[in-house]
């Protein structure tokens, strides 16, 4: 089963869409409405961090899972992806707001991006970002657009990082990206 955290944001249903998609039982939860033990009941295999408003620091449940849960795969889609980079130490900044821009996606071929053809384009729905340079040496910056990190990936967690929406029908390659995601095992190596 795949647990989705629902940040407060419409987009989550896409996300749904997709993992429903790719053939997954999926749950739906909202950030401030489920705890640490319900979601360990859970048993989920995998964890997606919905986009969402406001800053990282907003999004309850997000914070705990990242850290405490990181041994089960999971993906952090725009406010989740920040949310990531918050939690290990990584500056949030204000950037030129992005709404419903396509951008192109330049990406190293690696991680999620296994098979995505270069250079991707993608949705970005987004006015905060992870600051470069700001993220340690245990993570993989795997794409940029603009000088912006589009893309974290742990170098021994299976947690994953995208600033861009995959879910939206504006971007390539999006259901390939979920189903990459999807196919990561908790023992498996980053």
């Amino acid at each position: 089963m795949i647990l989705i955290i629902d940040n407060y944001d419409s987009f989550v249903w896409n996300l749904a869409h997709q993992v429903g998609m790719l053939g997954h039982e999926f749950q739906i939860h909202l950030n401030n409405q489920i705890t640490l033990k319900q979601i360990q009941s859970l048993k989920p295999s995998h964890i997606i961090l919905s986009p969402g408003p406001k800053h990282p620091n907003s999004s309850c449940i997000c914070l705990d899972i990242i850290y405490q849960l990181r041994h089960i795969p999971i993906l952090g889609i725009c406010l989740g992806h920040q949310a990531i980079g918050h939690v290990y130490g990584a500056n949030i900044i204000k950037t030129s707001p992005k709404h419903a821009y396509k951008a192109k996606i330049n990406h190293n071929g690696q991680g999620l991006f296994t098979n995505i053809p270069h250079p991707l384009y993608a949705a970005r729905y987004h006015s905060l970002a992870i600051e470069p340079n700001s993220l340690n040496h245990d993570w993989h910056i795997d794409a940029t657009s603009d000088d912006i990190i589009m893309a974290i990936r742990h170098k021994k967690w299976p947690l994953f990082g995208l600033q861009f929406h995959p879910e939206s029908i504006i971007s390539e390659y999006g259901l390939l990206l979920m189903s990459q995601f999807l196919s990561v095992s908790i023992h498996q190596k980053q």
